[in-house]
């Protein structure tokens, strides 16, 4: 059985115990039965999910904190008397392989608002986004590769 599955199990008997379903008690569980498969499964071959578990926490709370950044950025831009507009397209070289990875990385520019993912090239090679506010392209570029990419690849690919 897959650790995850197994953690998920714990995380509904956790809830059952206390008796309630509400998403809170159901993290909590998760994250209780997190540490239990640590202590208990934690060293052996099954360590890839104990890594993997704090990625996916650490990719989510970066796209986060960039969503509400880019938010208060798009308000600044709308509300100011002169909206000064920079648009600019932007080909970010990729260094993801995997096509799931770089669906994700192309989603997750798409919902950030301000920026828009347009195509990848045939050969996989390079990724085309849309910004509305554009400083600096090598920062941008720098920005997309650091902040999501690498996440990504660490996360998704092998």
């Amino acid at each position: 059985m897959s650790l995850l599955l197994l953690n998920i199990l714990l995380a509904i008997a956790w809830s059952a115990l206390t008796g309630s379903f509400e998403p809170v008690d159901l993290l909590f569980g998760f994250v209780l039965g997190y540490l239990v498969l640590y202590v208990v499964a934690g060293r052996g071959k099954s360590g890839q999910y104990f890594k993997k578990i704090p990625r996916i926490l650490e990719l989510a709370l970066y796209f986060l904190f960039d969503l509400v950044l880019a938010n208060f950025r798009m308000a600044g831009i709308i509300l100011s008397p002169r909206m000064k507009l920079r648009p600019a397209v932007v080909a970010v070289p990729l260094i993801l392989k995997s096509e799931a990875a770089i669906i994700l990385l192309a989603n997750m520019m798409t919902l950030t608002p301000g920026t828009l993912s347009l195509d990848i090239a045939s050969d996989r090679r390079t990724i085309y986004i849309h910004t509305v506010y554009l400083k600096d392209e090598a920062l941008f570029r720098q920005q997309v590769i650091q902040g999501y990419e690498e996440r990504l690849k660490e996360l998704i690919e092998p």
